[in-house]
């Protein structure tokens, strides 16, 4: 039984150190390409952009999904604004560079204030807040809680209300004490890297990945063990908190744009996006078919033209949404011809 225990015990740390070793390799081919600020008592990173004086925009906040750092929405979005605003993008704290911080910041509200002290130290004072997934729940708390910070919301796939079913298995095995740890340390990266090009493809369907999104965004760095666990508190506290705070978002008062597509398969579009459009007055909707959980990257355009009109600029974004949707309509199609199989020709 000794004699058991103990190779039990040396291949679990040969694991953890393979584990850690493996995530030095990540870190070391994705390398901070940001900015360290301190916060009050712990740093969360940053790419802030400054206009060049011919900005004819608000200066802009980006706050990644679940899973994600601040490379997934800079490299949507970078291009497509270059020039005209000002742009902060931003680990979450726990995520990609930025350190965890205290308890609180295991909610989107505690998050939601560690970004309104970073927007502080970067001189940001009023912000559009584009929020992705888990981070519409956060751009929702701050246009909750700190509404002279919040200039408008765009909202992308929001993960904001409560769902039926619970979160996936390994998330809630990853939130567990100890044997979350062990989970996280010896089995994530190895079954992680193996997946990783499957899940993305995932997330985006029905629409196409980028073919250089995993080079450019480095999902990679969720499967560090640290990463990965503060990413499965958030997701498995996410529940919790949407069902208390829900009921409140109909005291938020910013100009807010929902953006969703009716073939999600990662948040249910019927429950957080009807919902929250529902709740918010005057938030406008954008419901579009045949877009799935990525609207940063595969509607780029009309998110810019949501930004634009809570800017101020006179867009009728239904008829932007139209045009994106007649677009994804001919790509599908397209791809359905490109892959229906030629039956042979019968016989005379």
């Amino acid at each position: 039984m000794f004699l058991a225990l103990l190779i039990l015990a040396i291949l679990i740390l040969a694991a953890v150190a393979h584990s850690y070793w493996q995530a030095r390799r990540i870190a070391a081919r994705f390398p901070n390409s940001g900015e360290l600020v301190d916060v009050g008592g712990f740093r969360m990173n940053c790419v802030h952009i400054r206009s060049r004086g011919t900005a004819d925009l608000p200066p802009i906040v980006f706050i990644h999904g679940a899973g994600g750092n601040l490379l997934d929405q800079l490299h949507a979005f970078q291009p497509a604004l270059d020039g005209r605003a000002e742009m902060l993008f931003v680990d979450r704290p726990g995520h990609g560079y930025s350190e965890r911080g205290g308890p609180a910041n295991a909610r989107p509200d505690g998050q939601a204030d560690a970004i309104i002290r970073l927007m502080k130290k970067r001189g940001i004072s009023r912000a559009i807040i584009v929020g992705h997934s888990f981070g519409a729940a956060i751009a929702a708390s701050l246009a909750l809680h700190h509404p002279d910070r919040t200039e408008g919301v765009v909202l992308l796939a929001p993960a904001t209300h409560p769902w039926p079913g619970g979160v996936d298995w390994h998330i809630t095995f990853a939130a567990m004490p100890v044997v979350g740890w062990l989970f996280a340390s010896t089995a994530v990266i190895p079954i992680g890297l193996r997946r990783i090009d499957r899940v993305t493809q995932a997330i985006f369907s029905p629409n196409p990945r980028p073919k250089d999104y995993v080079a450019n965004t480095a999902p990679h760095l969720v499967l560090r063990p640290a990463t990965f666990l503060n990413n499965a508190v958030d997701v498995a506290n996410l529940h919790a908190y949407v069902a208390q705070m829900s009921p409140r978002y109909a005291e938020i008062s910013a100009p807010t744009v929902i953006i969703t597509g009716d073939r999600d398969g990662i948040v249910l579009a019927d429950i957080h996006s009807r919902s929250l459009a529902s709740s918010i007055k005057g938030s406008e909707l954008l419901w579009i078919s045949n877009l799935g959980h990525k609207p940063d990257y595969v509607v780029t355009d009309l998110v810019v033209a949501a930004i634009e009109k809570i800017s101020g600029k006179p867009h009728d974004l239904q008829e932007f949404a139209r045009r994106a949707e007649a677009r994804l309509t001919v790509e599908e199609q397209v791809e359905e011809l490109a892959y229906t199989p030629v039956r042979p020709s019968e016989p005379m």
